[in-house]
C-alpha cells in the first residue's frame, strides 16, 4: 500500500508540473497549446501539449505519460539486465521547444519514475530524468545561467551530484558518429535509487521545479534579436544534429518505440524545419564556426 501511494505522489507531481510549465510557455508565446489525450492499448497513456507555428514556438511539446507493460523493453534493461522480463509501469513529463529565433535555443526537460515487479520479489524503482540545452549561436552568459541554475537545483541533497550530472550530461548528449556534443550540456542522471524513495523523489521534484528559471530568461533574452536568412539557414543545419540524436542514440526514444507507445507523442521532439549538407565547414571567425570552437566541448561554465 506504501508503494502505491508514494506512486501517486510521483503522477500527481507531474501533472502538475505539466500543467505549470504549458501554462508559463503560454504566457510567453501568446498562443494557447494544443491538448492531446490518450490511450495506449497495451496499457495506460498520456497527455501531450502541444504548440507549432506560435509567435515565438516554431515547435514545442509537453508531454505527461504513464504507460505499463509485460516485459521491460531491451532500451529500458540495458543497463540492468536482471531485470529483463518484469512487468513494469513507467510515468513522466518529457519537453523539447524549438524557438523560430535561430538566437534562442532549443531546450529540453524530462523526469521520469519506473517501478519494476516481479511475483514473490520486492519490486524495484528508481528515477531519472534532467535537462539541456542547445543554442545554434552561443554565449556565454546564457551557458554560465543554465548550469548555474541546474547547480542550484542540485545544492541542497549533496555537492557531488552537480559535476556527477554534468558529466552524465556531457556522456549521454553526444553524437558519437559526429564526435561532438548535441550543446552545452546542463544535467542527467537515470537509475537513481540512493538513500530513500523521498531524497530521490525530492531532488527528481528540484530538477523539474528549476527548469523555467534555467530555461525563460534566456528565451526572453533572446527570442526578439534581429535575424535574417543565414541564422535560419544555419539552426536548420544545427536541428540535423538534433534529430541525429534523437534517432540513433536516445533511450527515451527508443524506449517509447520498443514500447509501443505514440508515435505522434515521442516524435513531437523533432523540429519541423531542418536542413542536411554534404561536409559542410562553417567559415572560420564566423559566429557559426564560434559555435563550433567556444561551445561545442566540454567545459566547466561556472569556473570559467
Amino acid at each position: 500500500m506504501k508503494k502505491m501511494v508514494s506512486n501517486n505522489k510521483v503522477k500527481e507531481f507531474l501533472l502538475e508540473l505539466q500543467e505549470l510549465i504549458v501554462e508559463r510557455l503560454a504566457q510567453v508565446d501568446g498562443q494557447p497549446f494544443r491538448h492531446d489525450a490518450w490511450q495506449r492499448p497495451e496499457g495506460g497513456g498520456g497527455i501531450t501539449r502541444l504548440i507549432e507555428d506560435g509567435n515565438v514556438f516554431e515547435r514545442g511539446g509537453v508531454n505527461f505519460s504513464h504507460v505499463t507493460g509485460d516485459r521491460l523493453p531491451a532500451s529500458a534493461t540495458a543497463q540492468r539486465p536482471e531485470l529483463a522480463g518484469r512487468r513494469w509501469q513507467a510515468m513522466g513529463v518529457s519537453l523539447v521547444l524549438h524557438p523560430r529565433n535561430p538566437y534562442a535555443p532549443t531546450t529540453h526537460m524530462n523526469v521520469r519514475f519506473f517501478s519494476a515487479e516481479k511475483a514473490g520479489e520486492t519490486p524495484v524503482w528508481w528515477f531519472g530524468g534532467g535537462t539541456d540545452l542547445t543554442p545554434y549561436y552561443g554565449f556565454e552568459a546564457d551557458a554560465e545561467h543554465f548550469h548555474d541554475v541546474c547547480r542550484r537545483a542540485l545544492v541542497p541533497f549533496g555537492a557531488d551530484y552537480y559535476p556527477r550530472f554534468k558529466q552524465g550530461c556531457d556522456t549521454y548528449f553526444f553524437l558519437k558518429h559526429r564526435n561532438e556534443p548535441r550543446g552545452i550540456g546542463g544535467i542527467f542522471f537515470d537509475d537513481l535509487n540512493e538513500r530513500d524513495f523521498g531524497h530521490c523523489f525530492n531532488l527528481t521534484e528540484s530538477v523539474a521545479d528549476h527548469f523555467l528559471p534555467a530555461y525563460v530568461p534566456i528565451l526572453e533574452r533572446r527570442m526578439n534579436t534581429p535575424y535574417g536568412e543565414r541564422e535560419r539557414d544555419f539552426q536548420a543545419y544545427r536541428r540535423g544534429r538534433y534529430v541525429e540524436f534523437n534517432l540513433v542514440w536516445d533511450r527515451g526514444t527508443l524506449f517509447g518505440l520498443q514500447s509501443g507507445g505514440r508515435t505522434e507523442s515521442i516524435l513531437m521532439s523533432m523540429p519541423p524545419i531542418v536542413k542536411w549538407r554534404y561536409d559542410w565547414q562553417p567559415e572560420p571567425g564566423t559566429p557559426e564556426a564560434r559555435l563550433y570552437t567556444d561551445f561545442l566541448k566540454p567545459r566547466d561554465w561556472l569556473l570559467d
